[in-house]
């Protein structure tokens, strides 16, 4: 598989479906999460605990590749993410109500597994929309 059908199927199959046992065939254990300039490691471990955190609020949570580019070992992903607001988040009580997010993430695959993760949801979007928050 070329690495941008490596990051579709993860994401599309594997996040959606919350197929935690098959995380570790694409998602490296020195795999990190670069936020600006800072450096987590998460390795497999938690990127498990991540999507099972995101489960516990949206349990029926999904992603959908719009589109994707690639740049060497890099794959930048515009998505759209779906899922059913169950649990509380943030101080925010579950609504019930679906809620649709749009956001990028960038990939980088070596070796056939995610290394390096970042990206952006457009969570104040949505949250503002469905009066979740309001401005200050």
């Amino acid at each position: 598989m070329e690495n941008k059908d490596i990051v579709t199927y993860f994401y599309e199959t594997v996040v959606s479906e919350n197929l935690l046992d098959q995380v570790t065939q694409y998602v490296s254990e020195n795999c990190v999460v670069k936020a600006g300039e800072t450096i987590i490691h998460v390795g497999v471990d938690g990127m498990k605990q991540h999507l099972i955190d995101v489960k516990k609020t949206y349990p029926d949570y999904t992603m959908k590749i719009i589109k994707q580019y690639t740049d060497g070992d890099y794959v930048i992903s515009e998505f759209i993410m779906e899922g059913t607001h169950e649990g509380e988040w943030i101080g925010i009580k579950p609504t019930h109500k679906r809620l649709s997010f749009t956001g990028v993430d960038i990939d980088k695959v070596i070796d056939g597994k995610i290394v390096e993760h970042g990206g952006a949801v457009n969570t104040f979007d949505t949250l503002y929309e469905h009066h979740l928050i309001k401005p200050v």
